[in-house]
C-alpha cells in the first residue's frame, strides 16, 4: 500500500505565495508521473500541474506561469510552488501519483491520491 501525505495548504492573501508538498511512502518500486489537481466548490476537479519521472512538466491553462511543479525523487516528494495567488485559486488541492509496484511475481502500476489540502486565497 502507498500513502500520499500533503502539506503546505492554508490561508493566504491575494498576490501571496504558498508551497505545497506531497510525500509518498509505502511499498513500491518507483513513481512515474506525479501531479497536483484541484477542486473548487461546485466545480469539477482539474489538473493544475503534472511532472514525469524525467521532469517533463505540463500545466493547466489557468496557471499562466504562476505555479511551478518539481519533484525530489530521492525523497519521493512532489512540490507545487504557487505565486501570485488569486481568490479563484481557492480549492482543495490533491496530490496524485502513478506508482510502480511488484506483486505476485510481476510489476503492476496503480494510481494513488492524497487526502487533499485546502488552499484559501482571501483578504
Amino acid at each position: 500500500q502507498v500513502q500520499l501525505v500533503e502539506s503546505g495548504g492554508g490561508l493566504v492573501q491575494p498576490g501571496g505565495s504558498l508551497r505545497l508538498s506531497c510525500a509518498a511512502s509505502g511499498n513500491f518500486v518507483g513513481i512515474n508521473d506525479m501531479a497536483w489537481y484541484r477542486q473548487a466548490p461546485g466545480k469539477q476537479r482539474e489538473l493544475v500541474a503534472r511532472i514525469t519521472s524525467r521532469n517533463t512538466t505540463n500545466y493547466g491553462e489557468f496557471v499562466k506561469g504562476r505555479f511551478t511543479i518539481s519533484r525530489d525523487n530521492a525523497k519521493n516528494t512532489v512540490y507545487l510552488q504557487m505565486n501570485s495567488l488569486k481568490p479563484e485559486d481557492t480549492a482543495v488541492f490533491s496530490c496524485y501519483a502513478h506508482v510502480l509496484g511488484w506483486s505476485g511475481g510481476k510489476y503492476r502500476s496503480d494510481d494513488y491520491w492524497g487526502q487533499g489540502t485546502q488552499v484559501t486565497v482571501s483578504s
